[in-house]
Parts: structure tokens; sequence; C-alpha cells
């Protein structure tokens, strides 16, 4: 899949069908986009997700929501999808003060060379949101693009948002998040070093540090999963500060992984968090936290039924 992240480089020769939104977390409301792009793939189209590198109302309030997926895990996806492009358009107030018409003129038409759009029904674009759905049907004809306008995909009479998931993961209910994204959450990142506690208690974790525009879900012991290459691990994940032994400033994601043995360290680690067992807790020593672990590694076996 081809990467775009400057405007300047930004140029698609063949017709192309192009979703445009924000995206985060590549829900099921977002992947009916996303298969109506596809289908015009099939027909010889360039499929393209267009986004922003950051959400606009940082720009606009110096406010930022934390996001369900990191940019990078955002583009991991949109290429499992098959898309053929992600255009990661940063957004910068000469973007932001765009009129909706110059939108649609100078970077879908003359730099995406788009033929056919998907969106939602409350689509915004351009300068102060002035661009709507009405507007995109409008000026399909001028510039000759077909535009395909879809209802919110909805779970017990509500809409499927980003914002819905985050209130599932806010409260640990991970098996509501992974119906409504449409895939198990996960956290992603790179293996490092920590204090190597989990060794000598016989419970070795692989410890990760998490992007810090990341939202995670609360701190506590999670039932997981983990894929490294074609092999499935599942796993017990605690997220948190680690009260007991050490108290850090940022959170912490460390995972044991049933009948694995060898070194992790370095390793691009993704991890799927299935279910929440209990919130983290302070011992009064680390022989309590270890007794604590290994009734959580059974409470979690027996979940996972394995």
């Amino acid at each position: 899949m081809e990467f775009i992240t400057d405007l300047v480089q930004l140029k698609i020769e063949k017709r192309s069908a192009i979703t445009l939104g924000k995206f985060d977390g590549l829900h099921r409301g977002h992947q009916l986009l996303i298969n109506q792009v596809l289908q015009k793939k099939k027909e010889g189209y360039t499929a393209v997700i267009f986004t922003f590198d950051t959400p606009p109302s940082k720009l606009f309030n110096g406010q930022s929501n934390k996001t369900i997926l990191t940019n990078q895990e955002r583009r991991i996806l949109a290429e499992r999808m098959q898309m053929d492009c992600m255009v990661q358009c940063p957004f910068t107030k000469e973007v932001a003060c765009m009129e909706p018409e110059d939108f649609i003129q100078d970077i879908l038409v003359k730099k995406m060379n788009v033929g056919f759009i998907a969106v939602g029904e409350d689509f915004r674009f351009g300068y102060k949101r002035k661009g709507d759905t009405t507007l995109l049907l409008e000026l399909a004809k001028k510039y000759n693009y077909q535009a395909v306008i879809l209802s919110k995909e909805q779970y017990q009479g509500r809409d499927i948002s980003s914002t819905y998931i985050r209130e599932m993961l806010s409260i640990g209910n991970m098996e509501l998040a992974k119906l409504l994204l449409g895939y198990p959450f996960f956290i992603s990142g790179k293996v490092i070093f920590g204090k190597q506690l989990g060794r000598t208690i016989g419970i070795p974790t692989a410890n990760q540090l998490p992007d810090t525009d990341k939202f995670l879900p609360p701190n506590g012991v999670y039932a997981s999963c983990v894929q490294l290459g074609h092999k499935k691990y599942y796993s017990m994940t605690n997220i948190g500060v680690r009260p007991t032994v050490e108290c850090t400033n940022r959170k912490n994601v460390e995972t044991y992984l049933f009948d694995y043995q060898g070194e992790l360290y370095g390793t691009d680690l993704t991890v799927q968090l299935l279910h929440y067992e209990r919130e983290e807790c302070q011992f009064d020593s680390v022989e309590t936290l270890k007794k604590q672990l290994y009734s959580d590694l059974i409470t979690t076996r027996e979940w996972l039924h394995i």
C-alpha cells in the first residue's frame, strides 16, 4: 500500500475511489465505507483512504482525544484491508482554511483524479466545516465523480462511533468493544527491557510502553492474545503503573505468554485484549503480589479455556 503524508507529493494517475474521514479505530462503520471503495477497486479504480495526521480539534482548540488506533496501527490495518493508498494529510491551517469546493477541485480532482467518493451522512469538510454531503452531491456532475452517502452502522439502536467504542473501553468492556470494532482491541509496540521482576517469580513478561496518544482501557489484568509470526499465543496482560514495586508516571503494558519460551526484546508485539479480569491493586509485599498473579493465571486460563 502506498502511504502519502505530503500534499506536494500527492499525485494519483489512475481514476480513484476515495473514502474520507478521521477513521479513528477503522471500526465497523468505517468498514462499510471501505467496502464501497473496494468494490470500485474491482472495476479498476485505485482504492484510497484520505485522513488526517492529527485530529482537527487539536488545531482549533488545542485539545485532542487519545485515539483508539495510533497512526501506525491505522496504516497497518488499512493495508490489511487491501487498500491501495492511504493519504495521511497534514492538518495545517492552510488545509483547514480551504473552501469546500476548492478542496474538491484542488485536492480530490486535480491531485487524486477522483471518480468515486464514499462518506458517512455526517461528513463535513472545508473551512468551518461548511461543506456537507448535500454540497458533495451537488458538485458531483460538475467534477465528474460519483458520490455515495451511507447511513451510520448501528448496534442496538445506537450509532457505532469512535466515541461509543472509547466509552466501552473506558469501563473495560472488551467484548463489546470487539463487536463494535470488528476486531479485538489491541496495543502494539516494541518490547523493551523492564525490571525483570516477573522472571524472579516465575512469570516473565514482555514489557511495552504504549504510544502516549493511545487510548487505553482501565489499569488492571486482562486475558489477552499475541500473534507471533503464524502462531498465536494466549496470554495474560497487565496495564498499569506497578504500584507495589515501582509506581511509574507512565502506564506500562506487561504480557505473559502461555507456553512460550524465548526472548522477545526488540520485537514489535501486538497484544489483543480480550477480557478485563480485575483492576490494578497495590499489595503490601511482593510475595502477596506473586500469590495474586498466580491466582490470576488460573482465572485467565479458565476464561480462555486453555
